[in-house]
């Protein structure tokens, strides 16, 4: 437990040794994730005293946790019972939260043992080995139809010569989320990248696209667009990692929050409350608003997201959370580089 002002915060990590971390933690607490510790991989941080309540706080990091997958679908959560000790909060504090998440269809709640982070529905593309099982079985059915060679590879080049995608396209209803995950694509990938709302995702909207999903909004999404169109889901990146480099800081630090985007002002707020930061030394700024960056020259640094990062030009000093996990940065440049490479090849071999 580390003493802050008036606030007291606890930091709390069950997962394996990280440098980043444990070198700022008290010793009983790293203790606490000794080898063996039968409750899932957590990183917590709870400020009492904030004036955000420590319900907020473990509701908003554990969500945030399952988006990134430092939870895993169907995995058990700690007691609200152990989770209470450990934090020194009233067991009804944890209750609560965790009836929150239930409500919100986050975590479930198991007769006998135990919470659980609940499934959610998740599409992913299909791995190399079972893109080869699928391209074995057409030539063994080619073949016991004593189909020539030559005929197999002039009906494949015609198929392959079909309009490929040639672009990504997000489909976001929020068009300034849209926009953040936007300038994070651009940076990893080549193709063009497109957004449209799900209502606008007609056959037509889709053709020669690569359609993309956030997996918060998987279901939603795929309720409105087309039956037999498949997507990629985009993860999220952990927010507990994204902080972890920058913690503690100075009780006095004044620190700006920027975005257009409103969730990301609320969810770094919580975050940063949690971890220690006093509300008092926390300026946000909506990018949106005329005169937005009043007030951060004086800031020692400004958090913010990838595409209002842009805008600031390195002064005061900017710290951007990207939203988007690298996994995610790299399935699309799989994708990208699955595309151009036919293409590629057809060219060596002409």
């Amino acid at each position: 437990m580390h003493h802050r002002g008036d606030a007291f915060v606890t930091y709390y990590d069950v997962r394996s040794p990280d440098h980043l971390i444990h070198r700022f933690l008290p010793a009983s607490v790293v203790g606490a994730a000794a080898p063996g510790l039968r409750y899932p991989p957590m990183r917590l941080w709870l400020s009492r005293g904030s004036s955000i309540s420590v319900r907020e706080q473990l509701v908003t990091q554990v969500v945030l946790s399952i988006l990134s997958g430092d939870l895993k679908p169907a995995q058990r959560l700690p007691s609200t019972r152990e989770l209470a000790r450990r934090f020194h909060v009233h067991p009804n504090t944890v209750s609560a939260g965790y009836r929150q998440l239930e409500h919100d269809s986050w975590v479930e709640f198991r007769k006998g043992s135990g919470v659980y982070v609940r499934p959610q529905r998740s599409h992913t593309s299909a791995p190399t080995l079972v893109i080869d099982k699928l391209i074995a079985d057409f030539f063994l059915a080619a073949r016991k139809l004593d189909t020539p060679l030559a005929v197999v590879r002039e009906r494949m080049r015609q198929w392959l010569e079909l309009q490929p995608p040639d672009q990504f396209l997000l489909i976001e209803p929020d068009q300034e989320l849209a926009s953040i995950a936007v300038v994070e694509m651009n940076q990893c990938v080549t193709l063009p990248v497109q957004t449209c709302a799900p209502e606008r995702c007609t056959d037509s909207a889709l053709q020669g696209s690569i359609p993309l999903v956030f997996s918060i909004k998987s279901k939603a999404v795929s309720d409105l667009i087309p039956k037999s169109r498949d997507f990629v889901t985009l993860r999220l990146r952990s927010a507990a990692d994204s902080l972890a480099p920058y913690l503690p800081v100075p009780p006095t630090a004044l620190v700006g929050i920027a975005s257009r985007w409103v969730p990301f002002l609320k969810t770094a707020r919580t975050m940063l409350i949690a971890a220690g930061f006093h509300p008092d030394c926390l300026l946000l700024r909506d990018a949106s608003k005329p005169n937005w960056r009043r007030g951060l020259g004086q800031t020692s640094a400004v958090i913010c997201d990838s595409l209002t990062a842009q805008s600031l030009d390195g002064k005061p000093r900017v710290i951007a959370f990207p939203l988007l996990a690298e996994s995610s940065l790299q399935e699309l440049q799989e994708y990208e580089q699955f595309i151009r490479g036919p293409a590629s090849t057809r060219q060596q071999i002409n």
